[in-house]
């Protein structure tokens, strides 16, 4: 995953810098293989060590990953019954440790699709209308950060995250509120503001809203006890 060998060659989030690296089953990995990340999602470059040299590999990319809620897939699901007990459930999710977890940036839950949302014509929004959007709000980042070596929003240091992600009296007491009830980390935290300046950008305001760091919130659905 990582790279390795002598000499050392680079692995697959080197081979997948500045793309997307997709890993299905997050928790049907190997632990040990999951946790080497952590440093490189960090820092965006990979050091391999050995005896006579060390290596550094880009490692700037973008990672999704997708898993179950259960070792069976049906815990969430209301048309289906789940029989894993609570301390399978732990076991299962515990594969992918909180430090892990709190370098990724949004957490999800995609529901199964029921019957009549699969036969519906209802159009979503096309890739072209997507593709505006983020442009516009790439935009809207690289006037922001004219002149300075940050491009967008996630490359925010802890200083300029201050700076940028300033927030009124509503906002500040909601994201309070969401770090004290779940016990969030520092981390997490700054991710929220990242995450809540985006979408600020692509609601093409100024100032972050409430709204936009509720909805910054809800997009760390694995920060909350969930599994029991």
């Amino acid at each position: 995953m990582v790279g390795g060998g002598n000499p050392p060659s680079p692995g697959e989030i080197s081979l997948s810098h500045h793309g997307v690296l997709f890993l299905d089953e997050l928790p049907e990995f190997n632990r040990r293989t999951l946790e080497v990340m952590r440093q490189p999602l960090e820092d965006r470059v990979v050091t391999i060590s050995r005896a006579l040299r060390s290596t550094t590999f880009p490692a700037d990319f973008m990672l999704v990953a997708a898993l179950n809620p259960c070792p069976c897939g049906y815990r969430t699901d209301p048309r289906r019954s789940c029989h894993c007990a609570p301390p399978v459930i732990e076991k299962y999710m515990g594969k992918v440790s909180g430090p892990l977890l709190d370098r990724i940036d949004i957490h999800i839950e995609v529901p199964a699709v029921a019957f009549s949302e699969l036969q519906s014509g209802a159009p979503g929004t096309s890739s072209s209308e997507m593709r505006e959007q983020v442009m516009r709000a790439r935009m809207i980042q690289a006037k922001r950060f004219e002149g300075k070596s940050t491009r967008v929003n996630s490359q925010l240091n802890t200083r300029q995250l201050r700076e940028v992600c300033v927030l009124g009296t509503t906002e500040r007491n909601m994201l309070r509120d969401a770090v004290n009830d779940n016990g969030l980390s520092a981390r997490a935290h700054d991710k929220i503001l990242r995450l809540a300046r985006t979408i600020a950008d692509l609601d093409d305001a100024a100032n972050i809203k409430a709204e936009h760091i509720h909805e910054a919130i809800n997009y760390r659905i694995l920060d909350r006890d969930i599994w029991k």
